[in-house]
């Protein structure tokens, strides 16, 4: 594939205008012995490390339901990593977020969520823990501002990331110009533009609609179980080079994520069927009215990838084996 003009710049040391996204990313010696360690075996050193209280503060059963819900903006516990935990914990939360994230793109992503968590920066997040890593399953999530990311070491049977995840970036304000300039995601909805330039006239007709679905928390990633009658075009009205500028946008949407869960993500699609996907771009939603699409969707029975980049960048990915 060949590489996108605003996926470089995503990859850039600096994401946005901003002073505070130029600062340096520095690994300390302890981030840098933890490197070759996964995620999961972090997150139970890092289990292994909390007191009592922290535990009572941060922990709960694995089925709790607070595991599987998701936000834009929330706290999923008080403690915040900058004020509630050692340096050394800081750290191996700070290493678990970057393993998650695909060797390109994890320390723009992490540039991103200092830039828009406010002065506390990366410090502001919040965790919890589901379940004792070890002993079997188990999950840990991180939370915060434009930011909900999920370890759970294949514990969540045919869920992609183990459970619906969220990321944002209001990267020159919170609202942001049509162009969106400085913002870390807008590259996926560019790429996903590019699929509607490819459209005719009839299919652009089946593919804009009024608006997409509102912010509703958990709600917005509920998934329909529906192979027909889902809003915008299906890909069964796409031509073979269509649908494969669609398996392209697919793919860059996933793309800052470790690739382990990028292949889960892509096959649970797969199996679900690939044609059974539609795709959705609000005709009225549209920042600038330059019909350059701002809010757009690809959803099927047992997945939604759902972009709003307005008045800045809101996504949020949920994808299963089934509804």
């Amino acid at each position: 594939m060949n590489n996108y003009p605003n996926r470089r710049k995503f990859l850039g040391t600096t994401i946005g205008t901003g002073a505070s996204l130029s600062i340096p990313f520095k690994s300390t010696a302890k981030e840098t012995k933890n490197k070759k360690h996964s995620s999961e075996t972090l997150v139970a050193q890092l289990y292994n490390s909390l007191t009592e209280k922290q535990k009572s503060e941060i922990c709960f059963d694995f089925n709790h339901k607070l595991r599987s819900e998701v936000n834009n903006n929330w706290h999923i516990t008080k403690p915040r990593l900058g004020k509630s935990y050692t340096p050394e914990q800081q750290v191996l939360v700070k290493e678990i977020f970057m393993g998650l994230h695909s060797d390109q793109y994890a320390k723009a992503v992490y540039n991103q969520v200092v830039h828009d968590s406010g002065q506390a920066g990366f410090g502001d997040s919040s965790i919890a823990l589901f379940g004792k890593p070890g002993t079997g399953k188990f999950e840990f999530v991180l939370t915060g501002r434009h930011c909900t990311r999920r370890c759970d070491g294949d514990s969540v049977d045919g869920t992609a990331f183990g459970g619906p995840i969220f990321y944002g970036h209001a990267a020159e304000g919170f609202v942001e110009k049509p162009d969106h300039p400085g913002n870390a995601y807008w590259y996926q909805a560019k790429r996903a533009n590019e699929v509607f330039q490819m459209l005719d006239g009839k299919q652009r007709k089946l593919a804009l609609i009024d608006e997409c679905r509102d912010e509703e928390a958990t709600k917005t990633v509920e998934l329909t179980g529906k192979k027909k009658g889902l809003e915008g075009i299906p890909l069964t009205e796409l031509t073979t080079d269509q649908k494969s500028k669609v398996r392209e946008t697919l793919v860059d949407i996933l793309a800052p994520y470790r690739s382990k869960d990028v292949k889960e993500a892509l096959k649970l699609v797969d199996d679900a069927g690939f044609d059974h996907l539609h795709m959705a771009f609000s005709e009225k939603e549209d920042v600038g009215k330059d019909k350059v699409w701002d809010v757009w969707q690809i959803e099927g029975p047992s997945m939604i990838c759902y972009f709003r980049g307005d008045p800045h960048v809101h996504a949020w990915i949920h994808i299963r084996d089934k509804a």
